[in-house]
């Protein structure tokens, strides 16, 4: 079969159409060949196949303002507003009253960041620094059309500026495809020699069998050397497939699994774990708070407000202060799953007890390739009479043997809610050692409240860590991103 008989009509009118021109957009191709855009695309693909002709892309980027950039424009960032309204040294508290919950959590970071202002015990003071940054000054030279790159004022490091208004979200990125379309030297050879235009038959039918027409039909070239599309299994989603095996270790090892709601009262998500309630994990940048409240439990409020406040009947002098009831009504979105546990050991004070769960947290965290605001953690208690330190450090290095990871070892650690306490770490070749979450025995500040007697092991595992670590990831939102073409090629397990 010669060159001429090897292509289809629709690439031969292409061929034809290129030769004149020196390349042509996918649209300029539909209009001066007459064959449909996608069919004209399709003939230049196969003709590229051949080495007849090349099919050229340009991604070109603008950048444009985001409904929350166009708001700063007018309003000013974050930062200059919370300035403006700094005119001397305010608590925390005085600050909260002049500005909304949102605008604080970006801003005082921001006002740091940028030597504005200084924050010391709880006090904001302005640090008579007010420049107009380099970032406002670019937000500023946005307008209502997207800008390329070469349209935007020719600031240092203009790239770098670009990436941290990306990063906050007041600037997106869009990507434009350009195609052309032109013939190689072999395809204008080619089409030089003429081409014969002529109908194709793509299928027989029984009637052109019937009468013998088929005889005198010109056929559609069949190349029997295309290799055909891949075929891909159906299978579970990696990371299910994880948390599933990890859920299966702990079923196996003869623990129960329990289950809690999404929305907890800060009662069961801090002060029950004696967590302090002035303690930086409360704050606004690292939980999100909602509106509504829940009712304190009447059976535990009195003893876990005296263990806040002198350590109750402990040999403890607490947190000191004052443990205020009002903030341990308001209710959050669990920041781990400890409150999950916790509340069920108050449930089940009696040794033994063995359970886990494996649920979705929320931190307030910017989106990047290793956080994100919700994640999954791998929580699990195990309460018994002469439970120890030991126990805990066999049980963990079991589990995670058991998921593969030659090497582990533990680091001291510090929770506090536990005592001793450690941090999980293992082996992964090329990265080193790895750090997955954190473990240790509950001190007796928080079994105590409870009425439990025995020792209580507990560790929070972070599972997209775990995950990132199996997989081979570097960006942990591939973990739940619907890339269908990352689903059909991961692989089903790994050795």
């Amino acid at each position: 079969m010669n060159a001429q008989e090897n292509l289809t009509l629709n690439e031969k009118k292409v061929l034809l159409t290129l030769q004149a021109v020196e390349s042509l957009s996918p649209l300029e191709l539909e209009n001066s060949s007459g064959v449909q855009v996608d069919a004209a695309m399709q003939a230049a693909f196969l003709l590229e196949e051949k080495g007849l002709a090349i099919v050229s892309e340009k991604v070109v980027e603008s950048y444009s303002l985001t409904k929350e950039g166009k708001t700063y424009v007018k309003e000013g960032l974050p930062e200059r507003q919370v300035l403006k309204g700094l005119d001397g040294p305010l608590s925390l508290n005085e600050l909260r009253a002049r500005f909304s919950p949102k605008i604080i959590g970006i801003a005082t970071g921001w006002l740091v960041r940028k030597g504005w202002a200084k924050i010391e015990a709880g006090v904001i003071s302005p640090s008579g620094k007010a420049e107009f940054g380099k970032d406002e000054e670019l937000l500023a030279a946005f307008g209502a059309e997207p800008k390329r790159l070469a349209e935007l004022p020719n600031f240092p490091k203009l790239e770098k500026l670009l990436k941290a208004l990306l990063k906050r979200k007041l600037v997106a990125k869009q990507e434009e495809k350009f195609r052309t379309i032109s013939l190689t030297s072999k395809g204008s050879a080619l089409a030089s020699e003429g081409l014969q235009i002529e109908a194709e038959v793509a299928q027989i039918t029984p009637e052109l069998l019937k009468n013998g027409a088929w005889k005198a039909k010109n056929y559609r070239p069949y190349n029997i050397h295309i290799k055909p599309k891949p075929v891909y299994g159906s299978k579970i989603h990696a990371y299910h497939r994880l948390i599933e095996q990890m859920r299966q270790i702990f079923l196996e090892m003869g623990f129960t699994e329990i289950k809690g709601d999404i929305v907890q009262s800060s009662f069961w998500n801090f002060d029950a774990l004696f967590q302090p309630q002035d303690h930086p994990a409360r704050d606004m940048q690292d939980t999100f708070h909602l509106a509504s409240r829940s009712p304190l439990p009447e059976k535990f409020t009195e003893v876990v407000q005296a263990m806040h406040e002198s350590g109750g009947a402990l040999d403890s002098c607490g947190w000191g202060g004052k443990w205020n009831s009002s903030l341990a009504e308001k209710n959050v979105l669990r920041t781990h799953t400890t409150s999950i546990t916790i509340k069920y050991l108050a449930a089940h004070p009696k040794p033994p007890v063995k359970a886990f769960c494996i649920d979705r947290a929320y931190r307030r965290e910017t989106i990047d390739p290793t956080h994100t605001p919700e994640f999954e953690q791998l929580e699990g208690v195990v309460m018994d009479k002469d439970m120890s330190f030991a126990d805990l450090l066999g049980l963990l290095s079991e589990f995670y043997h058991k998921m593969g990871f030659e090497e582990v070892r533990f680091r001291p650690g510090y929770f506090p809610y536990t005592e001793p306490s450690v941090e999980p770490e293992v082996y992964v070749e090329g990265l080193g050692w790895v750090e997955l979450g954190g473990a240790g025995v509950f001190r007796k500040e928080v079994t105590e409240p409870f009425g439990i007697k025995a020792p209580v092991l507990a560790w929070g595992l972070g599972v997209s860590r775990v995950a990132m670590l199996k997989l081979g990831l570097k960006d942990l939102r591939l973990l739940y991103q619907s890339d269908i073409d990352w689903l059909r090629k991961s692989e089903v397990s790994r050795t």
